[in-house]
């Protein structure tokens, strides 16, 4: 059995981790911490794990992390490179959910999430988790940087036409769109009920930190310079994300070979659903699970190529992903544990 520990186990990817590892056949959970919740049963928290997590939050001094073969961060950015140098130290490996090692480029991080990074050694070592285009590098990983939402459907879905050389590298758009909860669990007026209820807008339209992170996966695929226009948008529901991709095509390819692309690059991937051409998919049709769909159109059969991406953010945009890597890196099957099927209506 794995032993593991989540640092911030209350917020929204925490409890979904929780979620998720309750029934995961080689997983026990060993800590769960927060300092506010102290002491406070788990299940008293979140009913719904009652029966399933018997575990009550300690404060992190109190812990024993360094006794779990893996740590989760389920916290703000700069918690995780505060204490994985120490956990590393003891052969506990790390996965971060937050962006402390996602970004290689160290002048990037501290200009979109203004700090520093403390521990730039361990930022080396660490590797990108997405495991449907870095499964190799997660297999030997010791330190995991998740993926954020938004860069997980841009990702999965550039990734097969830059990989092809068949479209400009250099004017990527994506128009992506979530639900409140990728905001996190907290109280700001801008994700209140009545506030995000009946709206819809866009947010980081001048710039997003999202897209560095984005930017510097997709270059790893192509030698052509990468350029992206990213406009993410909040929209009124609790869970889930959709992102319209284009990207212009600079050779003659039919549609089928557009398809035969992407069916051929993920025909092996089991948490990634090509769907039929012309498809729409929904995001409902990936809600709490750790799948991810998408499908191909071409607008007048011209020179563009538009792709529908859905996934619930907080499963494969967060806490379902990081378990993926988890099984990846300790051996086992990558679909242990994540094999929910997605929620209707």
């Amino acid at each position: 059995m794995i032993k593991i520990g989540i640092v911030g186990g209350t917020g929204y990817t925490g409890v979904e981790l929780l979620r998720i590892l309750a029934t995961h056949p080689d997983a026990k959970l060993t800590a769960i911490t927060s300092r506010k919740e102290d002491g406070l049963l788990v299940a008293d928290m979140y009913p719904s794990l009652r029966g399933y997590v018997d575990l009550a939050f300690s404060a992190p001094e109190k812990a024993k992390l360094t006794e779990c073969d893996v740590v989760f961060f389920a916290t703000p950015h700069g918690v995780a490179m505060a204490q994985a140098p120490e956990l590393l130290a003891a052969g506990v490996k790390v996965i971060d959910l937050a962006a402390d090692f996602r970004l290689q480029d160290v002048a990037q991080f501290e200009k979109w999430y203004g700090m520093p990074h403390s521990c730039a050694d361990v930022l080396k070592e660490a590797v990108y988790g997405l495991p449907e285009l870095n499964r190799a590098a997660i297999k030997s990983a010791r330190v995991i940087g998740n993926p954020g939402c938004y860069p997980t459907t841009m990702q999965l879905g550039f990734s097969p036409l830059l990989k092809a050389g068949v479209v400009d590298a250099a004017s990527l758009i994506a128009d992506c769109k979530s639900g409140v909860s990728g905001a996190g669990r907290k109280a700001e007026i801008s994700t209140l009920f009545s506030e995000a209820s009946d709206s819809f807008k866009a947010y980081g339209v001048s710039g997003h930190r999202h897209t560095p992170e984005t930017l510097e996966q997709l270059q790893r695929l192509t030698s052509d310079k990468v350029g992206l226009i990213f406009t993410p948008h909040l929209v009124p529901m609790i869970r889930g994300m959709h992102a319209t991709l284009y990207a212009r095509l600079t050779t003659d390819i039919s549609n089928e070979e557009l398809q035969a692309l992407f069916e051929n690059a993920y025909a092996d991937e089991p948490f990634v659903d090509v769907m039929p051409f012309g498809s729409h998919p929904e995001t409902r049709s990936t809600r709490a699970s750790n799948m991810l769909r998408l499908a191909l159109h071409r607008p007048d059969n011209g020179n563009t190529v538009v792709l529908l991406v859905v996934q619930d953010n907080l499963v494969k945009g967060s806490s379902g992903q990081a378990v993926q890597c988890m099984n990846i890196m300790f051996g086992l099957d990558e679909t242990t544990g994540l094999k929910h099927v997605p929620v209707m209506p």
